[in-house]
């Protein structure tokens, strides 16, 4: 059973940066847990942090974080990451998913997403939301402006809206099912066990 989603209201941290790929999102050394919390430590980690070479080949560098990096500056909170055109493409891992959900992001939103992180996405409880091209500049822009500047997502009518102007967006029905009522594909399967039983009766 995971979280239910129906309406989020919240600020957005924006990512403009386009084709943002799985690894960009979690690099593959950070991958060997096969659970899914822990891994929001390490999003975006290669830039979230600068490596200082160590003084020599053999000593391994030091980290220091990249203040000029999104994640890093305190200006930009909130539920909703907004991203360029193209995110989640390159490999199907879907550690990109759990890290972007375990870091605090309910919902990411771009013009266009990679196939496999989409679904894995809304296999985890993290919703993507595909708006237009123009749509997405409204938010960045509205974001650039005011950083707190709050958008609500809808998932029941499926609408997105920022300063008074809304979108609609399109999700598969058994996924948008799915998220409002906090089921995984086993629990929608033990959510028709009175319908199965039902329907045996009749039949049986």
């Amino acid at each position: 059973m995971k979280d239910k989603f129906i309406t989020l209201r919240s600020a957005a941290v924006p990512l403009p940066n386009e084709n943002v790929d799985t690894d960009q999102i979690i690099p593959a050394r950070f991958l060997k847990a096969t659970t899914r919390e822990g891994f929001g430590d390490n999003l975006f980690r290669d830039w979230r942090y600068d490596l200082i070479p160590g003084p020599s080949p053999e000593e391994k560098g030091v980290e220091s974080i990249n203040a000029d990096f999104v994640l890093n500056q305190s200006v930009y909170s909130g539920k909703i990451l907004v991203a360029g055109k193209n995110f989640g493409c390159g490999s199907s891992r879907e550690h990109a998913a759990w890290a972007i959900h375990d870091f605090g992001f309910k919902v990411v939103v771009s013009s266009f997403f990679a196939d496999i992180f989409k679904n894995n996405a809304l296999n985890n409880g993290l919703l993507p939301v595909i708006v237009s091209d123009d749509f997405l500049k409204k938010i960045f822009l509205a974001i650039s402006k005011n950083p707190k500047t709050e958008i609500e997502v809808d998932l029941q009518n499926q609408t997105i809206g920022i300063d008074h102007q809304k979108e609609k967006f399109e999700i598969n029905a058994y996924k948008k099912n799915c998220m409002i009522n906090g089921y995984d594909d086993i629990d929608y399967l033990l959510s028709l066990h009175n319908e199965v039983r039902d329907f045996d009766l009749v039949h049986s």
